[in-house]
């Protein structure tokens, strides 16, 4: 929770008024999901990390936790969990990269993600690997640029 709010004053420091910066909106259950996908993350789950940075970035942008910059949030938790699972631990891939270059593809597969539906959660957790491995290449790409 503490690195979500931290994130979120980062992302959000010339959006919002700084009493509002790294606090959850109030609403009906925003405090309680994030309790529970901080538990999740933190729980020491088995969830392949490809899978486990999914369901984070998908969560937070299903839930908008903070009003303003919650995309830039979301992205990041996601990268974070992506080097804390041990799969980049480096932080080089770039998935954001293909986020960008598919955004339409990026909010269709977000709100199915947000639907809750079986196949939209699928959906949503193929795309994200989908773009983990294109984020690879690409880091991939610029390191083979740089000599």
């Amino acid at each position: 929770m503490q690195a979500l709010a931290r994130l979120h004053v980062l992302a959000a420091a010339d959006l919002v008024h700084s009493d509002h910066l790294g606090r959850p909106r109030p609403g009906l259950g925003v405090t309680s999901r994030l309790d529970l996908l901080a538990g999740f993350v933190a729980g020491g789950s088995k969830v392949p990390g490809p899978v486990l940075a999914a369901i984070v970035h998908g969560e937070l942008l299903a839930l908008m936790p903070f009003g303003a910059a919650d995309g830039v949030v979301a992205r990041a938790a996601a990268r974070l969990t992506l080097i804390g699972t041990g799969l980049d631990q480096k932080g080089l891939a770039v998935p954001e990269v293909a986020f960008l270059r598919q955004a339409n593809v990026y909010r269709a597969k977000a709100a199915a993600f947000a639907s809750g539906d079986p196949d939209g959660v699928t959906e949503w957790i193929v795309y994200s690997c989908q773009a983990i491995e294109a984020g690879a290449r690409e880091a991939t790409g610029i390191a083979d640029a740089a000599g």
